[in-house]
């Protein structure tokens, strides 16, 4: 749990009326500081044993830890609640894609153009893939070395380097040290050797044991050390393992505020086995039940059609990441990318780490859609990330070059925020006067949404010498109403 403010009181020197913090008094700095508000080196008379005391009480329950630079830098951990309603999640996992220096050249570019070419624009965001993990299995450094060499000159993008090989691992951490990249595994065997070498450059590290208990001794170690930026991994053997591990190890740092598993967490999806049951078990429970039999090995088998296409190991894999999504992964690492699991991964941890105290909005204003002209419709919506991109979407498929107003209603969708009285005739004529539209178009004629019928009236007084069309009730029916609409505007 967060240290109280009165427990920060009792541990500040308590000199009355020096005000060198900037508060009146220690107990105020005291509050500010527990709230984060405030940092420890405001006050000039700690001593160096209690300012350290105080900036460890006070430090996030778990690590923020970044992997990568510049804008393609990934934040991870930082977070604060066990379940999302509570709050918020607040930093989302990173998807990273495995590449082992064991595979061809024809494979490794495959991967590195799926990693440019698999983006999906949502709501105005740009959902895509984050992380490169750079695997060494040849056993031929060179290889390795010319692995990471490719990667980092195909872009920036943050990258994790695997390798048991510490030679090898910090041979290719010395080329791209200036990427912040992810060094993994450290373990108790390479622990020792591995510490000197993380000191003269540090970047983050992925420690892993066998177990949870495991990972304490190591992480303790390394923060005698001075060495925090650390990424977890239990060693989960089976996807029930994954989920229990993944929570204790959360509810460890946020509810009992155990500092040495205070850190965001690795999980690889394909080194997590599954549970066998005997082919005669599950023929008997299935054909008892009236359905074919699912091997992991060979698909799925109908008593008609033999086998399918469906791979099992592939699915496997995806539900592993998704439920690492929900249960607390700081980062997943698939074994590829295909745009069919990907893009419903990236849905749900968008879902999942959108703040659900703050729907999506975008900015009010005017939106062009194309190349609108003085002649082009001027249609009228919410500021809701989904109204606004249902709206355009559909104009957008209408051909029709028009310019979107959009009045900012909290976030809210039409219905909603009309309901709320954030969208009446008085506030969008308002808004409409302020926009300057007026000055971009040789028309008065303006769109509503027709679901909002009712404010028409409202709305020509608000707008004197505007002429209030009320449109479709639902945005997919704009392409069959603005072409007609814009005729009649010429």
């Amino acid at each position: 749990m967060p240290i109280k403010g009165t427990d920060v009181a009792k541990k500040l020197p308590q000199k009355k009326g020096c005000k060198d913090c900037g508060f009146p008094t220690c107990f105020a700095f005291a509050m500010k500081l527990s709230s984060g508000g405030a940092t420890v080196d405001k006050c000039p008379y700690l001593s160096a044993e209690i300012r350290a005391e105080l900036e460890d009480a006070l430090a996030p329950p778990i690590r923020l830890v970044t992997v990568g630079s510049g804008e393609s830098a990934l934040k991870i951990g930082n977070e604060e609640v066990i379940y999302r309603h509570e709050k918020t999640f607040v930093h989302s996992p990173g998807i990273a894609v495995l590449i082992s220096d064991k595979e061809d050249e024809e494979g490794i570019e495959a991967k590195i153009a799926k990693m440019k070419e698999l983006q999906f624009e949502r709501v105005g965001l740009t959902l895509r893939a984050d992380l490169f993990a750079l695997k060494f299995e040849s056993g031929e450094k060179a290889r390795y070395l010319a692995l990471v060499k490719k990667v980092c000159d195909a872009g920036d993008v943050g990258i994790i380097l695997i390798s048991e090989d510490l030679g090898a691992l910090f041979a290719v951490r010395d080329i791209c040290a200036g990427q912040n990249p992810l060094l993994y595994p450290i373990t108790k065997d390479n622990l020792e050797q591995a510490i000197p070498l993380i000191k003269q450059s540090p970047t983050p590290v992925g420690v892993k044991a066998e177990s949870i208990e495991g990972l304490i001794p190591l992480t303790s170690r390394l923060k005698e050390e001075g060495i925090e930026e650390l990424v977890l991994d239990p060693g989960s053997r089976n996807f029930l393992e994954v989920l229990r591990d993944q929570t204790l190890i959360r509810r460890a740092a946020l509810k009992q505020s155990f500092r040495p598993l205070g850190y965001p967490t690795i999980v690889f999806p394909s080194a997590v086995g599954s549970r066998r049951i005997s082919r005669e078990s599950r023929v008997k429970s299935q054909e008892s039940r009236g359905v074919g039999l699912q091997t992991p090995d060979s698909g799925l088998r109908t008593p008609d059609s033999g086998l399918s296409t469906i791979d099992y190991h592939g699915l496997k894999e995806i539900l592993t990441a998704s439920m690492c999504v929900i249960k607390f992964a700081g980062i997943i690492v698939l074994p590829d990318l295909d745009k069919h699991a990907l893009l419903p991964l990236l849905v749900q941890r968008l879902n999942i780490y959108t703040d659900p105290r703050m729907p999506l909005a975008i900015g009010q204003g005017i939106y062009e859609v194309g190349q609108p002209s003085e002649e082009a419709p001027v249609l009228v919506t919410s500021n809701w990330s989904l109204t606004y991109f249902l709206v355009s979407s559909a104009t957008e498929e209408s051909k029709v070059h028009s310019f979107v107003c959009v009045k900012d209603t909290e976030g809210l969708g039409v219905v909603t925020s009309w309901g709320a009285g954030k969208f009446s005739g008085d506030s969008v004529g308002a808004f409409i006067k302020k926009s300057g539209i007026e000055q971009r178009v040789n028309h008065r004629k303006l769109v509503i949404p027709g679901k909002v019928a009712r404010i028409r009236g409202e709305l020509e007084e608000a707008l004197p010498g505007w002429e209030i069309v009320v449109g479709p009730r639902e945005a997919g029916e704009l392409p069959g109403f603005l072409p007609a609409f814009a005729r009649s505007l010429t």
